[in-house]
């Protein structure tokens, strides 16, 4: 009889992932994730703790180990507004060339978790307000370097916010990589904030 393969647990927690990330949190079960992993539920708890524990987990390993983990990177003299421009163009290539059409992970979760599940909840929204904070951070830079007019960047925060939600749900429906775009630069110049 052969050894029992060892189980790797990043490699193990990237596959919780993107098992959740294909199909839910609800629909994927302690038991069917135990059983993806080749595991018995006691080991699965042993391991993470519990399926909730582990998920928090993956929403950290997937955001990133910090909120300014440079979406659209700048550095001293670089223009914010093309930053976002030609980060919000690589992403909607990124949605198109995904197969699976899964989206984004943490957006995915909003409306399955936020104001449903007590503990993964508000995990979830306060990933969104950091986000929102980065990105104001992101538009008073613009401001300061005179890219933008001053105004309540909160709001436009806010609404950057909006177009990459927006973005990443109806690149599930529509596949076209030119077509994500043509919404997303309209959205981007309703702002004032394309750039090319």
């Amino acid at each position: 009889m052969g050894r029992p393969k060892k189980f790797n647990r990043d490699e193990a927690v990237v596959t919780v992932m993107n098992e959740i990330w294909e199909h839910g949190y609800d629909a994927s079960s302690t038991k069917a994730l135990s059983e993806k992993l080749g595991i018995t539920r006691s080991s699965f708890y042993n391991a993470f703790g519990s399926r909730e524990e582990l998920f928090l987990e993956i929403i950290e390993a997937y955001n990133g180990p910090t909120p300014d983990r440079n979406w659209f990177p700048i550095n001293e003299t670089s223009s914010v507004l093309k930053a976002i421009t030609t980060g919000l163009r690589e992403i909607c290539k990124t949605r198109a060339d995904d197969n699976a059409a899964r989206g984004c992970l943490l957006i995915n979760s909003i409306t399955e978790l936020v104001s449903k599940n007590q503990h993964l909840g508000p995990a979830i929204a306060d990933v969104f307000s950091t986000n929102i904070r980065y990105l104001e951070t992101l538009l008073n830079v613009a401001v300061e370097r005179g890219e933008i007019d001053e105004g309540d960047l909160r709001i436009k925060a806010r609404a950057l916010q909006s177009v990459l939600i927006g973005l990443n749900v109806m690149s599930k429906v529509i596949r076209d990589e030119d077509e994500l775009w043509a919404t997303t630069k309209h959205s981007l110049q309703a702002l004032e904030l394309y750039r090319e």
